[in-house]
């Protein structure tokens, strides 16, 4: 039986031991994550926590809502038995009529059954590294070894020792200048995030210097349940001129090949970046993006019209 729990009745251990021994746990589904990422969250449970399934909530104008938090590619159903088709769909059922309009993202385990609407596949690619080193590289496209190539021709040097904030800062003064929708409370939630994962050991950061020993690219891995994520990486002009971000992968790649970790690349439905994650010989991987609108017409009209607008 699926129950309906709101916060305050979550069993929390409860709720982390079932992400840590879950077949398809992530780092983004236990407490901690989700406390920071939505310290409303509520949840569906399945038995003494055998299946559990968050819900991040908001209300604007009266309407609740289920939506995705920012940082948290993907939540859905966690279980530590095998999961069906049926069984994503008796959760989907379960979620509360209360909230009129759900948009949210399950995980690349959760299936749901080819006829059920809402649902959307969206991509992710996943490289598995289980093999020693120069196989991985057999399967690296011959643009990556040209960039790879140019990158240790540049005397690039690799460091461990990176703070996290110096990445935020490079991503904010290049890439982030471009994505208008990023805020002040965005940074610092990725800033929260990243120092708690920090604290937990759960984190490896990885930066890659120009002659002038100058930071010009560095990459965030999170480890959780025999993955590690591709978390949040940022790079400046002499990076995009030197191939430096390739390295610093490459870097990762050779320092964790032939352990039982998956390097999941989190993403991409961009094509450029789908194409740089397949370089590397990662696979092209699906998970569901559910789009459900109960409004009634009215407000169904207005938010079409807001959505016009933005664009």
């Amino acid at each position: 039986m699926i129950k309906y729990l709101r916060q305050d009745e979550i069993d929390v251990d409860k709720w982390d031991q079932c992400i840590s021994h879950s077949v398809n746990g992530m780092i983004y589904a236990f407490s901690w994550y989700l406390d920071i990422v939505n310290n409303r969250w509520e949840a569906l449970v399945e038995g003494d926590y055998k299946r559990v399934m968050p819900l991040t909530p908001g209300k604007k104008a009266n309407i609740n809502y289920l939506f995705q938090p920012p940082f948290t590619q993907q939540l859905g159903i966690s279980s530590t038995s095998h999961l069906t088709s049926q069984v994503v769909n008796d959760f989907i059922k379960a979620i509360p009529s209360k909230y009129k309009l759900i948009e949210i993202n399950l995980n690349t385990y959760n299936k749901p059954d080819s006829q059920t609407t809402g649902f959307t596949p969206w991509l992710t690619h996943e490289l598995d590294l289980i093999s020693d080193y120069d196989t991985i590289t057999k399967n690296y496209s011959n643009n990556l070894k040209r960039n790879l190539k140019k990158a240790r021709q540049s005397k690039l040097s690799i460091s461990e020792h990176v703070r996290p904030e110096e990445l935020i800062t490079i991503f904010k003064e290049n890439k982030g200048k471009e994505l208008k929708h990023l805020t002040n409370y965005h940074y610092d939630l990725l800033r929260r995030l990243i120092n708690v994962m920090v604290y937990k050991n759960t984190a490896s950061v990885i930066g890659a210097y120009d002659e002038t020993n100058s930071l010009c690219a560095g990459a965030f891995f999170v480890f959780s349940n025999r993955k590690a994520i591709f978390y949040f990486s940022a790079t400046n002009d002499t990076a995009k001129e030197t191939g430096a971000m390739p390295l610093v992968i490459d870097y990762f790649i050779q320092k964790h090949a032939h352990s039982h970790i998956t390097l999941d690349f989190e993403g991409s439905n961009d094509p450029g970046l789908a194409r740089f994650y397949k370089s590397f010989g990662a696979t092209q991987i699906t998970y569901p993006h559910l789009y459900l609108n109960k409004l009634n017409p009215l407000f169904r009209f207005g938010l079409s019209v807001i959505k016009k607008l933005k664009n």
